[in-house]
């Protein structure tokens, strides 16, 4: 096999490959929360949210997250550039959904991102619903990068009703179908491992999102969050949780279904340890990505062989 991405020793391009080729230096998505909330959750379509979603909205990493968002982008663009001295931070709206507010309330929470000049790019987390052509028509004038990351999970419906998602799948490939003709850039995010899924439920999830135009994934393993909804139920009746090894060979078998120009943002998520119920083998992030490696290495495979 030829590595098409020699400077990342992988054999699917990571978002550190794509940043690295676009800004020639490190960049680092710093988490902000920027106080929303979810149509799923304040009763316009549902209460209590998706029942995986912990009470932060999907953004427990988040250490000042009372603070103002300029204080949180500073204080996470510290932490970030301990690790990597010389790396620049793009603003990365995740807790909730970030568009579920009238546009000028948007406005006034975005145009200091996107007016700072040392900000390169900003990226904002959002429900397919939450989505209309006034808010990405202001998003698609901004002059630097604007990503757009969807929660789709599963493109199976009886899974999503379980999991109380409250919209459909298509509306997320509408979605997706009418952003290529912008300048926004989408991440759509799955989960494998959701109850009631076998691996082909997983790979056809992958399978359907490789027909639209996206230009990057987030894979995750489900974690059963202490609180949340889905963990309430897995104690009165469990389900089966993925291994790591199940976990790994799902996750190569997906990379081979996606486009080689689709970006791999993430692999695994990440749970706060003294909240994960299971599975524990997901705290320790390198294992899995490690693991990854060497199947893809062992199977002499990697991303888009079998597209």
């Amino acid at each position: 096999m030829n590595n098409p991405y020699p400077n990342d020793n992988k054999r699917y391009q990571t978002i550190n490959y794509y940043f690295r080729n676009k800004y020639h230096q490190k960049v680092a998505k710093i988490p902000l929360n920027a106080g929303f909330t979810c149509p799923n959750r304040d009763g316009f379509k549902g209460t209590g949210g998706c029942t995986f979603c912990s009470s932060m909205g999907s953004g427990d990493s988040i250490l000042c997250f009372d603070d103002s968002l300029q204080k949180q982008y500073q204080e996470g663009l510290k932490r970030m550039q301990n690790k990597w001295p010389d790396c620049i931070g793009f603003a990365y709206f995740q807790s909730y959904s970030n568009t579920y507010a009238p546009l000028p309330i948007l406005k006034k929470i975005y145009d200091p991102f996107f007016k700072d000049s040392d900000i390169p790019g900003v990226s904002i987390a959002t429900r397919a619903d939450c989505l209309n052509d006034e808010i990405i028509d202001y998003l698609n004038q901004q002059d630097k990068e604007v990503w757009l990351e969807l929660g789709l999970q599963s493109v199976h419906e009886s899974t999503m009703e379980r999991c109380n998602r409250k919209h459909s799948t298509q509306i997320v490939f509408d979605w997706l179908d009418k952003l290529k003709d912008t300048n926004i850039k989408t991440c759509v995010h799955i989960i494998n491992g959701l109850p009631g899924e076998a691996k082909q439920d997983m790979l056809e999830t992958v399978k359907q999102i490789a027909k639209h135009p996206v230009d990057a994934i987030k894979i995750h393993m489900l974690h059963l969050i202490e609180g949340t909804q889905m963990a309430k139920e897995y104690e009165k009746e469990p389900f089966h949780i993925l291994t790591l090894e199940e976990y790994v060979d799902i996750v190569v078998d997906q990379l081979e279904l996606l486009p080689q120009e689709v970006i791999i943002e993430r692999l695994t998520g990440d749970g706060i340890a003294k909240d994960l119920i299971e599975p524990k083998w997901t705290i320790k992030k390198t294992i899995v990505t490690n693991e990854i490696d060497k199947l893809m290495v062992k199977r002499n495979t990697w991303q888009g062989k079998h597209v």
